[in-house]
């Protein structure tokens, strides 16, 4: 079984299976994150007690040889060399499985990424030689056939009717000349589709899949020795960690209980002393009459006194078996705590039993790949195509035909005439694509005025048009490089796309000369994060649930549309007239047709604002939007304070993980705050849609 011979149909698997092995790879790397970072609280517990400890021995008055004492100075002494022990094989455990199981994550995404592009690439070669250049010709066989029957009709009746033959039999050669010169090209594309069928499905798909098998197998060798190497280090029956245990094992054995004060006694010892016996003192006896040494006197002066005395000792007596019965039963609960305790300690043992057998099942070592970088995916070479077929000769424009003295006369004649552009190519023009001048501006159109900030591409000017209309102009910078260009007008072509009164509106572009323009409606009110950190002493609950509803009905616009704004904070969204507030700042939108977009790397990601699926595996959709709403529900009520006060970036996105959320701001309605707390849900299917949002949020604000 191969990927290449059983999975030529599977690829949606296959990306799922992907997607699966990264999210477990970053489990695991959270998993050895968490390990690295206990073990190193631990060591230093370790450490820090030994200290507390040893400080506490050095303070005693007692001076003589105890085995006890040095008993338990070697132990505290172990101890502390455990720790130091623990905290290397923490480092050991962050510098080595960890760092390389995160290169790992990151060829992974690469291999996917690399994946993903090739099979499009030759799933669209598949499409393009197979399909849509046969459909063409086929489109172009018909209308050519019918054109060489209608000159074939028209010959026929100016033979019949003797009106100018010749020309007539010359159109009917030349219709059929290129019904028979398109028929043999229709016949050598067939084949080569056939051809290309064949090489995709035989040799062009397998050998990616078998590539991207062999990339997977190899990254599974490499989890594995990761996994093997993060045993190793972390098992607790090391040598060294044995060593301290048998160190202390041994110390206490010196323990002697019937000589451990041998040495105290003779420090501390004196001569014994011997007191004399207590004796009943005669001479009490010289005055009295009927008194004996050691003998009660009962009479009838003494007997009621005697028979009290009696009933107070049965008392005390009674009182004492009682007290002795309780201390029977505390005896008896005491040892019962002695047995769980003894219990415990075998469960202990059991699990130091079950860790040494795991060390000798995991106790294999990868050597082979050590160091090594995985190897990149198969490259492929694409046919290649001349981007520029144009040919300027004796100052005309040819392709392989007829020359022309200009590039629109050429352009026009293959138009008009649908003849092919080169015999090879086999194109033809059919439809041209007119630009859209509704959009289409000229610099002269646009006055540059103040400045009112800088973008990540150039600076922002308000600008007014020649009817007077205030204008917010974004320039791009003209030493960018053409594919950040690209990316700069990419806003401009998802806006004008769009019309709504909580979407910031496109003008136009200026694109004849530089600097590139992109002219959008001016927002007087500025950004929404100044706004509130200007105004929020005056603000009111009200007002703040109304810019709440305003940006979920524009956010909910753009989910009708597949739009994933990527983006999505206070600080890109705008006040308008009326308090009116705008979505603003699309320059990392995407629009996919499944909602779903995925990307790599973390540069100028909004770490704060941005959902864990976007960080960890690079995948937006609304769901992730619907996260950074979230968000701006809290900065927004709490007045424009920046999220996870106190936190870096990393904390804050460490927090997270952990299952932190962040708290009701003091001006937000509880209902709101259930609404932040949902959209923090961290599954993404469980969070709301933005239509739900919006119809919640306007209950709130009718209330």
């Amino acid at each position: 079984m191969g990927f290449g011979r059983d999975l030529q149909s599977a690829h949606d698997g296959l990306i799922k299976l992907q997607d699966w092995e990264l999210k477990l790879l970053e489990s695991v790397k959270r998993f050895m994150t968490l390990r690295v970072k206990s073990d190193k609280e631990y060591a230093s517990l370790l450490l820090n007690i030994s200290q507390q400890v040893d400080k506490y021995d050095n303070s005693s008055q007692i001076h003589y040889i105890s085995n006890v004492s040095k008993s338990w100075a070697h132990m505290v002494q172990q101890t502390e060399q455990l720790s130091k022990i623990m905290k290397s094989h923490a480092d050991e455990l962050n510098s080595g499985p960890l760092h390389r199981l995160t290169m790992m994550i990151k060829d992974k995404q690469q291999v996917k990424r690399s994946y993903q592009s090739i099979h499009q690439q030759i799933e669209f070669e598949l499409n393009k030689v197979t399909k849509t250049d046969l459909e063409k010709l086929k489109g172009t066989y018909r209308q050519l056939s019918k054109d060489a029957h209608a000159a074939k009709e028209k010959y026929k009746e100016a033979i019949v009717k003797g009106k100018e033959p010749e020309k007539a039999r010359e159109r009917y050669d030349k219709a059929t000349m290129k019904l028979h010169n398109l028929h043999n090209q229709y016949v050598l594309a067939v084949r080569g589709a056939q051809l290309h069928q064949e090489h995709h499905h035989q040799s062009a798909l397998p050998l990616l899949l078998d590539s991207l098998q062999k990339m997977q197998e190899e990254m599974v060798s490499a989890l594995k020795g990761v996994l093997e190497e993060y045993s190793e280090i972390t098992s607790l029956l090391t040598d060294e960690i044995v060593k301290v245990h048998k160190e202390i094992h041994t110390s206490i054995d010196h323990i002697d209980p019937s000589s451990e004060y041998d040495n105290f006694i003779e420090v501390y010892g004196s001569p014994e002393t011997k007191e004399p016996n207590v004796e009943f003192d005669i001479s009490l006896l010289e005055e009295t009459e009927n008194l004996q040494a050691n003998e009660i006197l009962w009479n009838n002066l003494t007997a009621d006194s005697l028979q009290q005395s009696l009933r107070s000792k049965e008392d005390l007596m009674l009182d004492l078996v009682l007290s002795l019965s309780l201390s029977t039963v505390l005896l008896l609960s005491q040892r019962q705590s002695l047995e769980e305790l003894r219990q415990t300690v075998q469960l202990l043992r059991c699990s130091e039993a079950k860790l040494s057998y795991q060390k000798e099942l995991l106790e294999h070592k990868m050597q082979e790949n050590e160091g090594r970088e995985p190897p990149h995916v198969v490259n492929y070479e694409e046919d290649a195509r001349s981007v520029n077929s144009v040919v300027r000769l004796f100052n005309q424009y040819r392709f392989e035909g007829t020359g022309f003295p200009t590039i629109p006369q050429l352009i026009e004649h293959h138009y008009t005439t649908k003849q092919v552009i080169t015999k090879k190519s086999g194109v033809v023009l059919l439809n041209p694509v007119i630009k859209d001048k509704k959009w289409i501006l000229n610099h002269e159109d646009v006055i540059l005025g103040e400045l009112l900030g800088k973008g990540n591409f150039g600076e922002v000017f308000k600008g007014t048009l020649r009817d007077k209309t205030p204008v917010a102009v974004k320039t791009c910078k003209e030493d960018l490089p053409q594919d950040l260009k690209i990316k700069f007008l990419s806003e401009a072509r998802i806006l004008k796309q769009y019309d709504h009164p909580n979407i910031v509106k496109l003008i136009g572009v200026c694109t004849q000369r530089q600097p590139i323009y992109i002219v959008m409606e001016l927002v007087p009110g500025g950004d929404f994060l100044s706004f509130l950190r200007k105004k929020k002493e005056d603000l009111k609950t009200k007002q703040l649930v109304k810019f709440a509803l305003d940006a979920a009905a524009g956010m909910a616009y753009l989910e009708l549309k597949n739009c994933i704004h990527r983006d999505l904070a206070a600080r890109n969204c705008l006040v308008g007239e009326n308090n009116l507030l705008k979505i603003s700042d699309f320059g990392m939108s995407r629009q996919e047709d499944d909602g779903i977009y995925s990307s790599s790397g973390l540069k100028q990601i909004p770490i704060k604002w941005t959902a864990p699926e976007a960080l960890n595996y690079g995948r937006y959709s609304s769901e992730s939007d619907v996260w950074s709403y979230g968000i701006l529900l809290w900065e927004t009520f709490s007045l424009g304070v920046c999220p996870y006060p106190g936190m870096t970036n990393q904390q804050a996105r460490e927090q997270v993980e952990k299952g932190y959320r962040l708290s009701c701001p003091q001006k937000c309605p509880e209902e709101v705050y259930k609404i932040m707390q949902r959209c923090w849900d961290y599954k993404p299917e469980n969070r709301p849609k933005f239509a739900e949002i919006h119809r919640e949020v306007y209950s709130v604000k009718k209330k």
